[in-house]
């Protein structure tokens, strides 16, 4: 059964079952309590089954950044599509030189680097792939503002641009994937989903990918984004940004966004 069809079956059951949770919690003093600015913070939540939105950030939702490695995602399924990895068991040889990453200084599956952003493995998956290929697959997936710029920027363009995208559109991309939208194959789905699990409870799984953009000209961005599916409440797609001025803010990426799916009921048990 797919994704869609699973959805489609299950949504009023699922409204019926859920436990009480507040209609509208406060997603800018979940924010706030966690330790980061609410004006400095962009959070976008949906629940795709009844299209219920909780979120922070009013006109930052739709300001586009660089995604960093939350770029991973739409990679990784080209990678697994176009057939330059056959699964997350894709062995990369490390070329010894070493980055300032210490979990990049080491050889990588296509899984492993997933988990650890290693940006030397995924330049090497693009230029294999090709410039011509990847902003053709950037474009069916329509995600961002689907600039890659010029053959120049194949190994950058989703680190410091001109690829760029908002919270709002990671919504959107990741919306079009749980659904079984994008334009792939069920088995590419099925193993990115591998690549991608984050962390698993009674009765849901997260699936997500961290960023973090250098910016010249201002704060640096940090991402966290991806989806919950809960078999008691539903599917819960999220993105989070917000401004990165030292290492504590990077570890807020997920404590944010973790408090307020647990507020909205993602990860109900």
């Amino acid at each position: 059964m797919t994704i869609a069809t699973r959805t489609i079956l299950v949504c009023s059951a699922l409204l019926l079952q859920a436990p009480a949770f507040s209609a509208e919690p406060d997603i800018a003093g979940i924010i706030a309590a966690n330790g980061a600015d609410p004006e400095a913070v962009a959070l976008l939540i949906v629940r795709l089954e009844d299209g219920s939105e909780w979120f922070s950030g009013a006109a930052r939702i739709d300001t586009r950044y660089p995604p960093a490695s939350t770029s991973k995602i739409p990679h990784t399924l080209i990678a697994l599509e176009t057939g330059f990895a056959e699964n997350g068991d894709m062995f990369f040889k490390w070329d010894g030189k070493s980055r300032f990453v210490r979990e990049w200084n080491r050889d990588q599956t296509l899984k492993t680097a997933y988990q650890h952003s290693v940006v030397w493995v995924y330049q090497a998956i693009t230029q294999a792939i090709g410039f011509e290929a990847m902003t053709s697959w950037i474009g069916k997936f329509d995600y961002g503002n689907n600039d890659t710029g010029s053959e120049d920027d194949l190994t950058s363009y989703w680190l410091v641009g001109p690829l760029q995208i908002s919270a709002r559109e990671q919504v959107d991309f990741l919306h079009r994937l749980v659904q079984e939208e994008l334009p792939v194959s069920t088995e590419t789905l099925q193993e990115a989903k591998t690549i991608m699990q984050a962390d698993t409870g009674n009765n849901w799984a997260l699936y997500a990918k961290t960023g973090w953009g250098l910016d010249e000209s201002g704060p640096d961005i940090g991402w966290y984004v991806g989806w919950v599916e809960n078999s008691l409440t539903g599917t819960y797609v999220f993105a989070l940004n917000l401004d990165v001025l030292n290492d504590d803010d990077l570890a807020k990426r997920k404590t944010v966004a973790r408090a307020a799916l647990e507020a909205v009921g993602a990860f109900s048990q």
